[in-house]
């Protein structure tokens, strides 16, 4: 099979049919996700259990998401794509009703498992489905659009959800999630090409067994070391460690089975996935490990609500939604290095303020910083998505959809945690507004750090190809 091109100057609209498709299900994934992070007391309260019980709401979800991850690639070989999107929405429609049912933690947990394992399916299928739509042709257009859930999720979740607990029943959380599943279901019977037959293939099981249980185990481990006592708790390295064990041996095997194997991970000898996917990774340090800090300094610090802290960080969401076109036609036209270097020394300046900030440090100054930040994010990512495909053959892509979400997955987790740990540490034994507005500082130094790293090993990213 031949590889793919890249880069002619118009998109086929049948690609825009099946990006905006894609588009309306995976609004319901990322709304999901951030309108349920701001609940969590809410749900404490409600039913009646402690903040650390009901934080399995979000624990489960990403597990079972970890879990399912690895299979999306060959349950769309055996199903086909139209089937297992289809498929997946209806389980996440299904999950979501029965989570705005639920009657206690422990249903409510179950329920959201059910949508973990729906979400970890939905969202590398979303990237598969559009890079083979689009044949590997402006991709960096492609996924300027694709990744709108991404960039809405964060900017509209936290209001919603803020919205939705001032005035309405915790349960509506989930029912916000029906009509984009009911409307993607659609869609995608309406748009999408048919399949072909329902095809036998072996699944990898010793594969699954290694790499699901090894990636639920990392992301476990990391998401604890938020708790007292960071890196060093026993329920950190303890899964951490048998998880980093299970994806060493994964590899090692997968790399003998080939094509055969569960993730073909041969796929990493090409350089473009190789270092989108360790960029996407440190990104995921960078620009969203940073992002837990702001709603904490400005809840924290400044002593705002959930829904004042999530109106303050709408520039962010706004500056990633600004750049994301420009960046995209950007990709395309000169390839991703210079603009992925750039993009980081954007987010650090858009960090910068953030270094000196305390209580008292004007608001206007901090959203305005905010938009410049999030215009990185967005000159970052779009280039990265888009690099991760470039000159693969399309039977490659559902493989390389896995490897870039789970390094912007794990990347994610491990910059939201090591940037807590640093807070906590350095907001140990502070008794005074000052103090604590120098932890802050402190840590967002860390973030504008690994902002400038970020930037150095992007020079190593292939200039255009």
């Amino acid at each position: 099979m031949s590889d793919m091109k890249t880069a002619p100057a118009k998109v086929d609209p049948a690609v825009w049919r099946t990006v905006w498709t894609v588009l309306v299900g995976g609004l319901a994934v990322l709304f999901d996700t951030t309108i349920v992070a701001v609940a969590l007391h809410t749900l404490a309260d409600d039913l009646d259990v402690s903040v650390s019980t009901i934080q399995w709401v979000s624990t489960v979800y990403l597990l079972a998401l970890a879990v399912t991850i690895p299979i999306a690639g060959w349950a769309q070989r055996v199903l086909g794509s139209k089937r297992l999107w289809i498929a997946a929405l209806a389980l996440f429609l299904v999950g979501s009703v029965l989570s705005s049912l639920a009657w206690s933690a422990g249903s409510l947990i179950a329920f959201r498992a059910v949508q973990g394992v729906a979400g970890g399916v939905l969202v590398p299928l979303m990237s598969t489905l559009v890079v083979q739509a689009a044949g590997g042709d402006n991709l960096g257009r492609v996924m300027s659009v694709v990744s709108l859930p991404a960039v809405l999720g964060p900017i509209l979740g936290p209001v919603v959800g803020g919205l939705i607990l001032q005035h309405l029943h915790w349960s509506w959380m989930f029912w916000v999630n029906v009509p984009f599943c009911v409307a993607g279901i659609v869609l995608a019977a309406l748009v999408l090409p048919k399949d072909g037959p329902v095809r036998r293939l072996p699944l990898d099981v010793l594969g699954l067994a290694l790499m699901g249980p090894g990636l639920a185990a990392v992301l476990w481990g990391v998401s604890n070391t938020t708790l007292d006592g960071g890196f060093g708790r026993a329920d950190v390295f303890v899964p951490l460690g048998a998880g980093i064990v299970l994806l060493a041996a994964f590899a090692i095997r997968a790399v003998r089975q080939g094509a055969d194997a569960l993730v073909d991970v041969r796929l990493l000898r090409h350089w473009p996935l190789a270092s989108a996917s360790l960029l996407l990774f440190l990104s995921g340090i960078t620009l969203y490990g940073a992002m837990l800090l702001l709603p904490l300094y400005f809840q924290d610090l400044r002593g705002l609500s959930a829904l004042q802290a999530g109106l303050l960080l709408i520039p962010q969401g706004l500056g990633t939604l600004g750049s994301r076109a420009l960046a995209g036609k950007l990709s395309d036209a000169m390839g991703a290095r210079w603009l992925v270097v750039a993009g980081f020394l954007i987010v650090l300046l858009g960090t910068l303020p953030f270094g000196f900030a305390d209580a008292t440090t004007n608001q206007w100054w901090l959203m305005a910083a905010l938009l410049v930040r999030g215009a990185g994010m967005g000159v970052v990512t779009i280039p990265l998505m888009a690099l991760g495909f470039r000159g693969l053959a399309r039977a490659e892509v559902p493989d390389a959809s896995i490897i870039t979400r789970i390094a912007t997955q794990v990347g994610g987790s491990f910059g939201a945690s090591v940037l807590v740990v640093i807070l906590a540490g350095a907001a140990a034994g502070a008794s005074s507004t000052a103090e604590a507005a120098v932890a802050f500082q402190t840590s967002f130094w860390w973030a504008i750090g690994f902002a400038g790293l970020g930037a150095v090993i992007s020079l190593a990213l292939p200039g255009r190809l």
